[in-house]
């Protein structure tokens, strides 16, 4: 039999998980945490992250719980155009979810072949020549043909396997939330909560979850929006940050104030934005009868100013999920740890290459810096805020 250790139940490591077990694999998935949990916030998924999920078998879950974004443009601060709204073919369209639904969409096609272990944090691991690889948390140890590392941007494993890459910040912070229906502001049909608003060092998006009425009780359908502030993480309470962002953005372009109005402090969920530097050198260790891999940002963690960090987790599932469907440990696993490498990592390297360029845009600062970056956005478009479709674009599933 075909075992795996997946560290992490984020939603890369029960992808993953999934993928294995769906194609004969006994797998064990480990989380530090007592529970399984999602973030209560929403994310967007762009047409490779869609093409994954379908490719990992979740397409029809998908169809249920997205909501497809309309064609939005950019507006600077004072409600000008950055950016005219461009129409979207199907084939370049992204969707928003909220987290809670695209987990409980995860779990449910983990299977009986799944085995979850909570309240386990690895802390060491071991690449034999011989046997299979071994994850420990200092009390017991994890045995398996193939370790896959989803443990996250603070990745024990990375750290042990790759340790010329490290976690740094970003240069500015995020705030997420989702406010209910029964909370969300009736918006004008001119200016719906859709699109980007782009200022000197904060940004602010927002998307509808579904029809208003059509999530009926549940809080999950409603109003998404994500700001981001350069600068650390704020230590106040959320009620002290939600005064923040309603000061910085103040007199920013509707819906924006009358989001912030609804939002309450406990919707907020504020995230420091970090990334690796540098990249891993490999995102596989082949070892004894497998080998151990790097899975979501525990092997690209990035800025998310492009939003394909959880789109480059579920292609990192698929195509691992991919080149082991019929491998047997040995060296033919040991085989495909490697293939897994080298596909990843030239994927991984060009996004990351365009987030970054797009996160020097972001953080631009100063009155002239500012006018230079305005008179130039239009033309730097299709480089910079349209890479993340034409980069969605470019990728397809492996046969």
């Amino acid at each position: 039999m075909r075992t795996a250790v997946v560290v992490g139940t984020g939603i890369g490591g029960l992808a993953v998980a999934g993928a294995l077990a769906r194609t004969g694999w006994q797998v064990t998935l480990l989380e530090r945490a007592e529970r399984v949990r999602a973030e209560r916030t929403a994310l967007i998924l762009w047409p490779n992250g869609i093409r994954a999920l379908h490719a990992l078998g979740l397409g029809a879950g998908l169809a249920a719980i997205g909501t497809p974004l309309p064609a939005a443009g950019v507006r600077r601060p004072d409600g000008a155009w950055l950016v005219q709204p461009r129409a979207s073919t199907a084939e370049r369209s992204p969707v928003v979810v909220h987290r809670e639904d695209l987990h409980d969409a995860l779990i449910a096609g983990l299977g009986d072949r799944v085995d979850i272990r909570t309240g386990v944090q690895v802390r060491t691991v071991r690449t034999p020549d011989t046997g299979q690889p071994v994850v420990g948390d200092g009390r017991y140890t994890f045995a398996a043909d193939l370790v896959v590392a989803a443990d996250g941007i603070d990745s024990v494993l990375r750290t042990r396997l790759a340790p010329e890459s490290a976690a740094v910040s970003s240069g500015c912070a995020s705030w997420r939330a989702v406010i209910p229906w029964y909370r969300a502001p009736h918006l004008p049909a001119d200016r719906p909560a859709a699109g980007e608003t782009l200022g000197a060092g904060y940004r602010f998006i927002a998307a509808s979850l579904g029809e208003r009425g059509s999530a009926g009780g549940s809080s999950r359908g409603g109003i998404y929006w994500i700001a981001t502030a350069a600068g650390a993480q704020r230590p106040e309470p959320p009620a002290t940050q939600l005064a923040l962002l309603r000061r910085w953005f103040a007199n920013w372009p509707a819906p924006i104030g009358e989001l912030l109005a609804a939002t309450e402090p406990e919707d907020l969920v504020q995230q420091e934005v970090r990334e690796l530097r540098p990249l891993p050198r490999s995102y596989g260790f082949p070892s004894g009868t497998g080998g151990v891999v790097l899975l979501g940002d525990s092997a690209h963690a990035m800025p998310h100013h492009l939003g394909q960090g959880a789109c480059l987790a579920f292609e990192d599932a698929a195509t691992l999920g991919s080149l082991v469907r019929e491998v047997a440990p040995g060296a033919p696993l040991r085989a495909a740890v490697e293939a897994y490498s080298r596909m990843r990592i030239p994927r991984a390297a060009t996004v990351v290459r365009q987030t970054r360029r797009m996160s020097a845009v972001l953080q631009t600062r100063g009155r002239l810096a500012l006018r230079a970056r305005d008179a130039a956005l239009g033309k730097l478009t299709p480089r910079l805020l349209g890479s993340a479709a034409s980069t969605a674009a470019q990728w397809r599933p492996p046969a």
